[in-house]
């Protein structure tokens, strides 16, 4: 979840500024070493903030199947769960063309090939496809109303049993979000807490757009 002090530029757009100043994040994630280009207007451009960093160590990750990164950024945490398991395939969407292009990049840098990503605002992208996990770093700059929508909107895009997983700051949302996954699914907890961060989870009991495509098996590009 954005910090206040990260940048007087809104990252969550679709065209950032002009001028990309890039650089070059290396770090270890689940036990494995990584290398992310990063750039101006985009999130968390020095190094993996402490809350993304807590989602991608907790998070729990099917065996198999289709897992969605929404608002990835550069896309440290739909790589490291893409990384984590060849037997999974990896969507990563971000409405920033910039934050697209270096998801992209950084596939390639860190020698993937399960994992994919597409540019447009939230479930747009996804809307023919239905996850066994999707996981989110939501984006409290575009404001609170875009992280519910990310909580509400999610059943659509879930398979059954499949999980939500976010990761919040603990002082800003970490009291309100609950109630708004209780509403949605049912139930809530709190998989990991850590230097004022907390992930919440959820699980997916039913199958709510069954008109939607389950995929497990070898990835495909689109």
């Amino acid at each position: 979840m954005t910090r206040k002090n990260e940048s007087s530029e809104h990252y969550f757009t679709a065209y950032p500024g002009p001028k990309a100043k890039f650089g070059l994040i290396r770090t270890c994630l689940r036990g494995k070493s990584f290398e992310f280009l990063t750039a101006s207007s985009v999130f968390s451009k020095k190094h993996v903030d402490l809350g993304t960093r807590l989602l991608v160590e907790s998070m729990i990750l099917p065996e198999r199947g289709l897992v969605l990164d929404v608002g990835c950024g550069y896309g440290a945490v739909g790589i490291a769960a893409a990384a984590s398991n060849p037997n999974l395939s990896v969507v990563m969407v971000d409405v920033n063309t910039r934050a697209v292009w270096l998801a992209r990049h950084n596939i390639e840098l860190n020698h993937l090939s399960n994992a994919e990503v597409r540019q447009g605002h939230l479930y747009e992208p996804v809307n023919d496809l239905t996850f066994n996990c999707i996981l989110s770093n939501p984006p409290v700059s575009a404001g609170m109303g875009t992280v519910k929508a990310i909580i509400v909107e999610a059943p659509k895009f879930m398979a059954s049993n499949a999980l939500l997983q976010i990761v919040v700051r603990s002082k800003i949302a970490g009291k309100r979000l609950p109630s708004v996954f209780e509403e949605t699914f049912g139930n809530v907890e709190v998989l990991a807490r850590k230097s004022g961060y907390r992930v919440l989870m959820a699980k997916n009991h039913k199958l709510f757009n069954s008109q939607s495509i389950s995929y497990e098996g070898s990835f495909i590009n689109s």
